[in-house]
This record gives structure tokens, sequence and C-alpha cells, in this order.
């Protein structure tokens, strides 16, 4: 069962389908927009509303329900999931709401993995995959952009995925590991430049993308943190919104300019960046993962690169889980999922160089 019919929800339902080896039911609470999908018949859809109705008799006899709803309908998916005794698997970058399924988890007879996107998801998985070739570790640096591919506003950015989850990612408060000690760090803060295959881009803190990776990491190295990549000029004009204007205080007033304003686009690319330094044989030394994922064409449709990649790395893990290739109870962080099974699989095969 997947939950929520956005861009991502939908896709993922269309990506389990066509591999003929799962019996996909799609939820959302608006049934018009379920019925105007461009969706195979065979994908069931049903109308609930799971902020007034009982998700949980509708999950008895699933494998695993997926969650691509919004942030704050998180923790009513999971408990459904617990109380029904299914699998479970979100997309959620908020921080609150993870540790909510990690209470969930506890004494499970089922899988409880959440953040099983991109940022976080896949960048865990990586990051910790490249950790492991170290003897001893001194940073972790995970940048991510999802940008349009010809920019063309002040802000040098289009809407490619949730309007609340981005606004959510840029006011939160920020894990992080500074000078050895696990933190909280300001979202927009940490500005940097870098550039990746020529292309200049500007970074700043946001919140959710390490998952659990402050947990796994804490006292282990000195630096561990994740940025939010954007096109120069960006951050500052944020800041002018979220602090000069305080919008950050009336949310829904951002989100009414964002979708007003901000045109969406099927042209856009993800970036990724993962760097991790320490010693190896008594040498001090780095290595990185740099990806960059454009819109293309995957299971014969164009995929905008957002919804290439978050669906597809959701469908990879519930791959590895169905397979026996990952735990299948308790609480499951992204790194314990091994990178070469990950990058193996017929989905996580989107992120090749």
């Amino acid at each position: 069962m997947v939950i929520g019919a956005g861009k991502i929800g939908a896709t993922v339902a269309e990506f389990l389908h066509a591999t003929h080896d799962y019996a996909v039911t799609l939820i959302d609470r608006d049934q018009s927009h379920l019925s105007a999908l461009d969706l195979p018949s065979a994908i069931e859809r049903q109308t609930i509303d799971i902020t007034t109705q009982d998700l949980e008799p509708a999950l008895q006899g699933h494998f695993a329900v997926l969650s691509a709803a919004p942030f704050h309908l998180t923790e009513k998916v999971a408990t459904a999931a617990a109380r029904a005794g299914v699998h479970y698997l979100d997309l959620t970058e908020d921080v609150a709401s993870t540790r909510a399924v990690r209470a969930l988890a506890q004494n499970a007879k089922t899988a409880f993995i959440p953040q099983c996107g991109l940022a976080p998801g896949f960048v865990s998985i990586a990051a910790h995959d490249i950790a492991r070739h170290f003897d001893t570790l001194d940073t972790i640096r995970l940048r991510v952009g999802a940008l349009p591919r010809f920019p063309a506003n002040a802000l040098g950015y289009n809407l490619t995925w949730s309007t609340d989850g981005l606004i959510n990612e840029y006011i939160e408060p920020c894990e992080a590991i500074v000078n050895g000690k696990r933190s909280l760090v300001p979202a927009m803060e940490g500005y940097e430049t870098l550039g990746v295959d020529g292309i200049a881009y500007e970074a700043f803190n946001t919140s959710g993308g390490l998952g659990s990776l402050c947990e796994t990491y804490d006292g282990k190295l000195r630096e561990l943190n994740y940025r939010t990549m954007r096109y120069p000029g960006h951050a500052a004009l944020m800041k002018v919104l979220l602090s000069d204007l305080r919008l950050a205080e009336r949310r829904h007033i951002l989100h009414d300019i964002f979708t007003h304003a901000l045109p969406t686009t099927k042209q856009d690319v993800v970036v990724i960046f993962v760097t991790v330094t320490g010693t190896k044989n008594g040498r001090f030394q780095q290595e990185t993962l740099a990806r960059t994922i454009p819109a293309q064409e995957f299971m014969g449709h164009h995929r905008t690169a957002i919804a290439l990649t978050t669906a597809g790395a959701l469908c990879a893990t519930l791959d590895l889980l169905a397979q026996g290739a990952i735990p299948a109870h308790g609480f499951i962080r992204q790194e314990d999922i091994p990178l070469d099974l990950f990058l193996e699989n017929r989905f996580g095969r989107v992120y090749h160089a």
C-alpha cells in the first residue's frame, strides 16, 4: 500500500506495478485526484482521509505500507502499520517524525524503515559505505541539490517536490556533529560555495538530511553535516523572506507565495556530493562520491530527477526487504543497507554514475 498520490507516491505505485511482482493499492484523501491519475487500472485506488479515518483496517493483509504523505502525517501511518503488523517505509526528512517511528519500532515484529528517499536515504547509504574504507574518520560532509536545469528567476529555483517539506527543512534546527560533539545548528547557516562538474553552487544547513548518521557516528569523528545545494544567490533571498520578513513564523503565507510564484518543472537535475576524510594506512586522505542525475526516461516514461531518485530509492529498499537482503524487524537505519546491493537493484541503478 502506498499512502499519498502526489508526484512521488504515484510514481512509486507505477514503478512497483510495472515489475509485476507487487499488487499495489494507492491511497489518497482526494477521490477526484485519484481518479484523474494516468495509472494502470490494475493499481487499486482507495479514498481514505487518514487525518479523520482509521487506516489500520485497510492495511490488513498487506506486506508493507509506503508513506509518501506529508511529514506531519508520518506518525499516523506508522502507528497504523504497527497495529496492523505490516512493514513500514517512508520518505520523511522530519526529525521529530523519525523519532516517533523509532519508538514504534521497539519490539516490532516487522521492519520500520524511515527516510528511504534521496536525502535522507541514498546519501546516508553512500556516506556509510565510503566511511568503512577508512581506519579513522575526521569528517563526513553530505551535499545534495534538487534543482531546475534552467533557472529563470532570482531564487534560481522551481518547485520540484513537497512545498511543505521544503519550508520545514529551511526552518527547523539541523542535527550535526561539530568539534566532535552532537549539536543542533540553525538552518540556512554554514554557508559555503562549491563546484561540481564545472557548475558553481552554494550550500547551507537544512534540517533532516542526515537521517540517523549523527547517532551512528557520535564520538567517531570531528565533523558531520548535511547542506542543501542551490544556485548562487538563493540563500540571501531566502533569508530576507524567512528572517527579515519573518515568514518563518507564518509558514502558510510562505507556502502560498511559493505555490503562486514558483512554477514546477519537469526539466530538473539532482546533484549529489558526499565527501569523507580520514586516515588510511597512516595517511590523511579524502574520498568523494559525486553524481549528477538529470530528468530522463525510465520504465517507459519521462521522469523528473527528483521523482526518479526519491521513488527509486524507496522502491529499491522495499525490494531488498522483500528479498531478505536487509533485516525484517525493528528499526532499520539507512546505513544498514549495503551500497553494492542497493546499486545492483533494478531501481537503485538510477543512481549509477
